[in-house]
């Protein structure tokens, strides 16, 4: 990852796109994104600035959005400063990983009002903050940073916007090679240790502002050509062309955004320059915006969803592991009632031999008849009761053992049902995006797994028909994926025809998806299939079996938990999950 100073450079040149649109609508569908619906050049567009701890970004999406019932304080007051307002330009102060939005509105008196945005992308630092460029006050901040947090800069309402530190780094731009050559010479002649790629990757990064680790050994390995290093008074001006080729490039607006998947890691990497250095598959972008899109697209909103949902694997996976110790207790009781009939046994030697006994034995020897053999049993008495009273209390332990065998089965039965249905919800959490969470949490306070607290929310609707994701085959047939209980139970209960084909896992928690058409081809099967594996809880295996069949052989039993069905006249196919041709598949929420 870099979101380096050049890169924020190359998106500024980027959304000047952007200056001179009118934004329609202000959203802030978590604690650290904002979201500004704007109106550019006859185009609808959607710009995302995000101090996201972790993945701090500013770029145009065409991602969709949840936003909360009531609007967060800061979302207010970008409305009320920002709504209706045009961008009058968005600017980068030096090489900084700072952008500036300067927007022009007219107040609620028709006054002409100007304030800025300033969206600072510093990893766990980052922030976004409304100011009056006028005076130089912070109206309010997304983040507060009070005296006690930083001792150089307050960001808290009314008090003086302070730039970040600034690191006193040359501009790369409009260098002559002389000066270039002299100011890395310097460094090397001053150097304690031996110049090695490290050393003049650091160096780099130490002199030119805007300059990252990534870049900067990017350009180490294009002077030496993926070789050995030269001599330290030859290395200067070796880098000189690759370094000049990047700025060149990057002043012409000519940036080249890639994402390299290295080939021995797996890890990722996005830059706004070719990178040679990292061996493995390239993704090229026809723009910065698509490039930061597609990297940190399911990276952030995964990251959100296992922050919201953190809370309800927890409960989930309390009560599989409550319901497993059950069983083991339930198969010891199990054990247990199984030897029933010894007890009746036992009683009814006694009772054959009740003359032999006295009140105050502790145990007898009698002959057992129901042995073939013969073989003389101990039974053990209780020396309070009388031999009468230690016959029936073997009968009894022998019905006790008969009635609770029964109700040990039905308990057995409804644990395993209960470990099936946590286990459906926990494959269900694992691929949930941010839309599905609130139906899977209203689900499990209908089941009383969760109390309602009582706290305000959107008011489900009668009758309201949940959103769902709608593929298109590559024959242009749509295939219908449920992610949760409630969307199952729509998808096959309710939306899908009886002449529709029904897909599922077999006997494993997943997705129910529906070929909603008739008459298909072998490849809309093959995709459906590849549907199933993926959303379900074998997403990561190879041939995962997938069992499929009409709707009309497919109901749910009377009483049963939510999403829960069963089918016949199924067919199995094996199937392994391809991420690459599921994202290739186009996809709308319907």
């Amino acid at each position: 990852m870099s979101f380096d100073g050049l890169v924020v450079h190359s998106l500024a040149r980027e959304l000047q796109c952007c200056v001179g649109a009118r934004i329609n609508k202000v959203q802030m569908p978590s604690e650290n994104d904002i979201v500004l619906q704007i109106r550019a050049a006859g185009r609808n567009l959607k710009l995302l600035l995000s101090a996201n701890p972790t993945y701090p970004r500013v770029h145009l999406t065409e991602q969709s959005f949840l936003n909360p019932l009531e609007a967060p304080m800061f979302c207010m007051l970008l409305r009320k400063h920002c709504e209706g307002g045009i961008i009058e330009a968005i600017e980068q102060p030096g090489l900084e990983r700072i952008l500036h939005l300067n927007i022009r509105q007219r107040d609620e008196l028709g006054d002409l009002s100007l304030k800025t945005i300033v969206v600072e992308i510093m990893g766990r630092h980052s922030n976004i903050i409304l100011k009056d460029p006028a005076t130089g006050f912070i109206t309010d901040g997304i983040h507060h940073v009070t005296p006690a947090i930083s001792s150089y800069r307050i960001v808290m309402p009314g008090s003086v916007y302070t730039a970040p530190p600034e690191q006193h780094k040359l501009l790369p731009f409009g260098l002559s090679q002389e000066r270039f050559t002299a100011l890395l010479a310097e460094v090397a002649e001053a150097a304690d240790e031996p110049a090695s790629s490290r050393f003049w990757e650091q160096a780099l990064v130490a002199r030119f502002s805007g300059f990252s680790p990534l870049v900067a050994r990017e350009l180490v390995y294009r002077a030496v050509n993926g070789g050995g290093l030269p001599l330290p008074s030859e290395m200067p001006a070796k880098l000189w062309a690759p370094f000049r080729e990047l700025t060149e490039r990057l002043e012409a607006g000519a940036a080249e955004a890639v994402i390299v998947e290295e080939a021995s890691t797996g890890k990722t990497f996005f830059s706004i320059t070719e990178l040679s250095h990292v061996q493995g598959e390239t993704q090229r972008f026809s723009s910065i915006s698509a490039c930061l899109e597609a990297y940190y697209g399911d990276k952030a909103e995964r990251d959100t969803v296992k922050q919201r949902v953190a809370d309800l694997f927890r409960l989930l996976s309390n009560e599989r592991s409550k319901n497993i110790k059950k069983l083991e207790k339930l198969e010891e009781t199990m054990e247990d009632a199984r030897g029933a009939d010894r007890f009746r046994i036992l009683g009814e030697l006694l009772t054959a031999s009740l003359h032999q006994i006295r009140k105050g034995d502790k145990q007898i020897e009698v002959v057992n008849y129901y042995d073939e053999e013969q073989r003389p049993v101990t039974i053990e008495l209780d020396p309070l009761l009388t031999p009468s009273e230690n016959a029936q209390r073997y009968f009894k332990k022998y019905t006790k053992s008969k009635n609770s065998l029964i109700a040990v089965q039905q308990q057995m039965a409804e644990a395993h049902e209960e470990i099936r249905y946590l286990d459906n919800l926990l494959q269900q959490l694992a691929s949930a995006g941010l839309a599905d969470i609130e139906e899977i949490r209203e689900e499990l306070t209908e089941q009383g797994y969760v109390r309602n607290r009582g706290k305000k929310g959107r008011k489900k609707k009668p009758n309201q028909k949940p959103a769902l994701a709608c593929y298109t085959s590559s024959e242009g047939i749509p295939i219908y994926v449920g992610k949760n209980n409630t969307q199952n139970e729509y998808l096959t209960n309710r939306l899908a025809h009886p002449g529709d084909t029904w897909l599922h896992t077999k006997d494993i928690p997943g997705s129910h998806v529906v070929i909603r058409s008739a008459e298909y081809g072998e490849a809309t099967l093959h995709e459906a299939a590849q549907l199933a594996a993926w959303f379900s809880q074998a997403k990561e295996s190879s041939q995962v079996p997938v069992d499929y069949t009409l709707i009309r052989h497919v109901r749910k039993p009377s009483g049963a938990k939510p999403g829960f069905v069963i089918y016949d006249h199924q067919k199995t196919l094996f199937i392994t999950p391809d991420p690459g041709n599921i994202k290739q598949l186009p996809v709308a929420i319907k």
